[in-house]
């Protein structure tokens, strides 16, 4: 009777192991041992749902870009039909993310992956160091290709975007020139004598005024006439604010 119960126990054990390995293959399978190489998928849609972005002088930019890894700790069911998509709020630029989401399978599951988008062009960048105030010159910056990408403030292509304004902050070697970091010098301060000049179809009218607030080029400025009228103009110049009619 001590030997039957013995090898009952021992019986009974052995196939309770076989159940659990029966078990634990049947769930991984269910839940997909590893995950299929999803990366390639969102590459394959990345690669054109890439924008074309133009450089200042109309060349395109080279655009490149590197999906990153699902967690590897995630299990994702088999699914025979696969969907990238942008999630909201994402943009093909910079970091990012690209969305899967599973719409033909047992379970309809939906993950997130990150990428990177780079868009190498021309720009103009800073080959010296420009201090904080300082007006922005020719001088002070040269031509080279950068990641347009690197950064999400727009890069200043335009040459007239950036000459003869001010640094914002500390500008040194090899910082790509962006919004931001230059703004329009002041060329008058308020109590200066200005000339006010008004335009119209065939004819153009100027008087003496006196500024009654700062003025910077393409912003607007206060102005006092000589007749003791205060008007609001657009600032042209270190000497002249235009005025409507």
């Amino acid at each position: 009777m001590l030997v039957f119960c013995k090898w009952t126990r021992q019986l009974l054990a052995d196939m309770a192991v076989a159940f659990f390995a029966v078990t634990c293959s049947w769930s991984a399978v269910a839940q997909g041992v590893g995950n299929p190489n999803y990366e390639q998928v969102a590459q394959k849609w990345l690669l054109k749902e890439l924008p074309t972005v133009a450089s200042a002088d109309g060349t395109a930019l080279r655009m490149e870009a590197n999906v990153g890894d699902l967690d590897r700790r995630l299990r994702l069911a088999p699914c025979s039909k696969v969907e990238p998509y942008l999630p909201f709020g994402a943009r093909l630029w910079g970091k990012s993310q690209v969305g899967l989401r599973c719409v033909e399978g047992p379970v309809h599951w939906n993950v997130t992956m990150p990428v990177s988008v780079n868009a190498y062009g021309p720009a103009w960048v800073i080959r010296g160091q420009v201090a904080a105030g300082a007006v922005v010159t020719d001088a002070d910056v040269v031509q080279s290709e950068v990641n347009w990408a690197e950064d999400t403030n727009p890069v200043l292509g335009e040459r007239e975007a950036w000459v003869g304004q001010v640094a914002t902050r500390t500008l040194v070697t090899g910082q790509t020139l962006r919004q931001g970091m230059v703004k329009p010098a002041q060329v008058f301060q308020a109590g200066a004598p200005v000339r006010v000049v008004a335009q119209g179809v065939g004819f153009q009218i100027s008087s003496d005024a006196q500024a009654l607030s700062a003025g910077v080029v393409g912003q607007s400025a206060r102005v006092r006439m000589e007749n003791g009228r205060v008007t609001m103009g657009v600032v042209l110049d270190g000497r002249t604010v235009q005025i409507d009619l």
